[in-house]
């Protein structure tokens, strides 16, 4: 099991966002931890910047010092990026880059959610 861990400004904006968009419940929803089971071996969390911050102390720069800058990209599979880039838009992503196909061997469209991180919705070109 793989848990990925997105430190977010608002834990119920969040949860609402990527509820709405990958049209998931989360699988736990506790104050300071927002959980969506991705797949067998692959957990979404999201956990407050200020949950992460009292957790690791002065060892590390504030997780909010970052707030709004990406500081990760989500790179997610898709049969249709254009509609999954609509649907993060109509949840409150801002938008970056409509599909196109990228040398990689990929068609890639781009946006960012509502704390700044890099959503990728991908289709492998054939």
């Amino acid at each position: 099991m793989t848990e990925i861990i997105l430190y977010i400004e608002d834990q119920q904006r969040s949860t609402a966002f990527y509820s709405r968009l990958l049209k998931l419940e989360p699988r736990l929803n506790v104050p300071g931890m927002t959980e969506f089971q991705l797949s067998d071996s692959l957990v979404l969390g999201l956990m407050p910047e200020k949950g992460i911050e009292k957790l690791l102390g002065d060892a590390v720069p504030k997780a909010s010092s970052g707030s709004g800058i990406p500081r990760c990209e989500l790179y997610l599979f898709s049969t249709d990026p254009d509609k999954m880039l609509k649907a993060a838009i109509e949840a409150g992503a801002n938008n970056i880059s409509e599909a196109k196909e990228r040398d990689w061997g990929h068609t890639v469209a781009y946006c960012a959610d509502p704390d700044g991180h890099i959503l990728a919705f991908a289709k492998i070109n054939e």
